[in-house]
């Protein structure tokens, strides 16, 4: 797939983003079930993740972790597939996705 023949929904600079930011929009469980799954996955959309909420929440947990800088957002027509932006992460804080994804998570 070419990215470049896609519209990519506007994300901030990760040089302008603080790590803060980063671990608050990670403290939500579902955003972290969300990076969860598109690091499984590699990229996913309201409707191809599957998740405990409705469609319209987990498109606001996306808006939030792409508006920190965590995932990347392509349009392709009505759709939006939503991706970690892994590399820019790993470069901006070495370790810290890594680190997150690879904790146990807490019991339910």
């Amino acid at each position: 797939m070419d990215d470049r023949l896609y519209a990519w929904l506007p994300e901030p600079d990760l040089a302008d983003v603080e790590v803060g930011d980063v671990l608050q929009a990670l403290a939500d469980p579902v955003r972290l079930q969300i990076v969860r799954l598109l690091d499984r996955s590699g990229e996913g959309s309201c409707s191809t993740l599957e998740l405990p909420v409705k469609r319209s929440t987990v498109s606001h947990h996306l808006r939030t972790l792409r508006e920190e800088g965590v995932v990347s957002t392509r349009v392709d027509g009505n759709s939006r597939f939503s991706r970690l932006r892994r590399d820019d992460l790993e470069r901006r804080f070495p370790g810290l996705l890594d680190a997150i994804l690879g904790a146990t998570p807490a019991r339910s």
